[in-house]
């Protein structure tokens, strides 16, 4: 590194490491970033693998205040367990309007109604889903498997062992949640609707085929879950 070079701030790393992130950062995949990169390029660059997570979190606070003295119209938020740069919610329209989102980020009612449906009452299976709906949800959960914001999470005990769906960490980042407990009304609408207790699920032979091989994948490619999915309003 050259005398002239002058290293940045722990919150300026940070900032471009949100904004490099395809997906939202927590404070220990900052710390191993900073410990790789000392490894790597040694000298100076070590000091920084000595910050701990508080040191973190308390330099991605005090980038939050600056980005909003800035008036830049980008703020960080706390996302799926993590952290994410992300644009203002009153910029919206115009980042939309950019981008072309409103003709393909908006989810179907029936597709919002069967992802909720999912949300609350996770792990779930198909019948029951239908159930509750009062209708056939083959091509809709077919979609919101293939967005990835739904997932097999097992198998149930019942006869014929049917899949069991839940959410994924993706819809958390697409809904701009932290957790599920963050969801309106998580214990209310819990106990709303019962569900009635199926016997087994209808055959779908390609759909069920399908997720077989997925969750074969997930095997080996368990942490292969960091893509980004489409923002919805």
């Amino acid at each position: 590194m050259s005398d002239l070079e002058v290293l940045p701030e722990l919150k300026e790393i940070i900032g471009a490491l949100l904004f490099a992130a395809k997906k939202p950062l927590t404070a220990k995949e900052i710390r191993k970033a900073l410990l790789d990169a000392g490894a790597s390029y040694g000298g100076p660059y070590q000091e920084f693998s000595e910050f701990k997570d508080d040191d973190i979190l308390a330099a991605i606070e005090d980038l939050k205040t600056g980005l909003v003295q800035s008036g830049s119209g980008l703020c960080i938020a706390e996302v799926a367990h993590g952290f994410r740069l992300q644009n203002k919610i009153s910029c919206g329209p115009w980042v939309r309007t950019l981008l072309d989102k409103d003709r393909t980020a908006r989810l179907s009612k029936p597709a919002l109604e069967t992802l909720a449906i999912i949300a609350y009452r996770q792990p779930i299976l198909r019948s029951e889903i239908e159930s509750v709906r009062g209708v056939a949800v083959d091509q809709v959960l077919r979609n919101l498997v293939e967005m990835q914001l739904v997932k097999v999470t097992g198998r149930s005990e019942l006869p014929g062992r049917p899949w069991l769906f839940g959410t994924t960490q993706r819809f958390l980042e697409h809904f701009g949640l932290r957790s599920l407990e963050e969801m309106p009304g998580m214990e209310e609408l819990k106990r709303m609707v019962p569900v009635e207790k199926a016997e087994r699920t209808k055959p779908f032979p390609e759909m069920e085929k399908e997720l077989e091989q997925r969750e074969e994948q997930a095997v080996t490619e368990e942490s292969d879950e960091s893509g980004e999915a489409e923002e919805a309003d």
